[in-house]
């Protein structure tokens, strides 16, 4: 999921420059897969996947690595949206099955610290493809390269996930539907700071690689950034657990959220390479750590709706991805740099950890 995901972050210098994209189009182009990812929330948070969430994480990871690798197939704007928000949907559809799966096997087990370990593959992911990027920048390759050999990554990280992946808890009795979620004040911040969240952080999630080429940075110095951006990932759940441990879970994520408005102004505003590499690491020491503490957040307060809890949480968070590149690539084009963009992901970053604070009164302190 992290190739499928985030890959189009470091080939997209290459695209915009052999096919003369701007960031308007470039902000499109993302904006479409994170429409697919809230369309596929949506449609997750229905009741067909009782059950059957092993099959629909395995085949979704399948049509992940196809679109990804079809990618290398066009040139033009209308069949990038197409296979984008096509892997969006595939994208929305593993985070919420799979991660589903998971957490009732963790939970059964009693070991619910070990969602470090699932969420933290995502930065795998972006690790690997940024390994990938620069060994094809030191072959001087085609931006067409780049999505083939993503793809076939992503078949490989399907054939491991497909071994290791079971059924999840043992069921007892009938499968019962679940309730309606319960959307309770406390909730209600909650979604509406996941989504803020989600615009802040995707817009240097986006176009990080870009403010590199916009630089002094070339293309291995790209990947070295991009590389960072996912080592950073590893430890991060586990290390932002220490801080949940003591203060909570929303705490943790309104943490989160500041420094990453830390690592969003140093991307455009401290100058050389410094600048996008601190960016890289403290966004790649934060986002999936926010990410995964607000869903947990979320399944909490609506313990009796988990599945239904985690899919409005995506959608919210989708929602507020798919704004995010359409305006800093609106900005961009506009101001020349992607300097305004981030101070907006910035103030919305700012406005959800104090969204998510405040969602604390009345409904406990985790």
């Amino acid at each position: 999921m992290g190739i499928g995901r985030f890959v189009y972050t470091p080939l997209l210098p290459g695209m915009m420059e052999a096919l003369g994209q701007s960031a308007g189009d470039a902000g499109l182009i993302a904006s479409a897969n994170y429409a697919g990812y809230l369309i596929g929330a949506l449609l997750a948070g229905g009741g067909w996947g009782e059950g059957r969430e092993r099959a629909v994480g395995l085949w979704s990871l399948a049509a992940s690595a196809i679109l990804v690798a079809l990618m290398a197939a066009f040139n033009q704007l209308a069949p990038f949206l197409v296979l984008r928000f096509l892997a969006g949907i595939a994208s929305a559809f593993v985070m919420i099955f799979v991660s589903s799966l998971v957490f009732t096997r963790l939970m059964a087990a009693g070991r619910d610290d070990l969602q470090a370990l699932h969420f933290s593959g995502v930065g795998l992911g972006i690790a690997a493809s940024a390994i990938m990027t620069g060994l094809l920048h030191v072959e001087d390759a085609a931006w067409q390269a780049g999505w083939i050999w993503a793809g076939i990554l992503s078949l490989a990280g399907l054939c491991a996930v497909w071994l290791l992946l079971d059924r999840g808890a043992p069921r007892t009795g009938i499968a019962a539907p679940e309730p309606p979620l319960a959307l309770t004040p406390p909730f209600l911040k909650l979604v509406a700071g996941y989504g803020l969240f989600g615009f802040g952080y995707i817009v240097t999630a986006t176009f990080l690689v870009a403010i590199v080429r916009q630089g002094t940075g070339g293309p291995l110095l790209e990947a070295w950034v991009w590389l960072a951006t996912g080592l950073a990932i590893l430890p991060s759940i586990w290390l932002w657990g220490l801080l949940v441990r003591r203060r909570g879970l929303r705490v943790a994520f309104a943490a989160g959220c500041v420094v990453e408005i830390v690592g969003v102004l140093a991307s455009v505003l401290v100058p050389g390479i410094a600048g996008p590499l601190i960016g890289g690491v403290l966004l790649g020491g934060t986002f999936v750590a926010v990410t995964a503490f607000g869903l947990q957040a979320g399944r909490r307060l609506a313990s009796l709706s988990p599945r239904r809890a985690l899919a409005l949480m995506t959608a919210s968070f989708g929602t507020g991805q798919i704004l995010g590149p359409i305006a800093a690539g609106f900005v961009a084009d506009r101001t020349g740099d992607f300097v305004l963009a981030s101070l907006l992901a910035a103030v919305a970053l700012l406005v959800a950890a104090g969204l998510v604070l405040s969602s604390r009164r009345g409904a406990g302190t985790d």
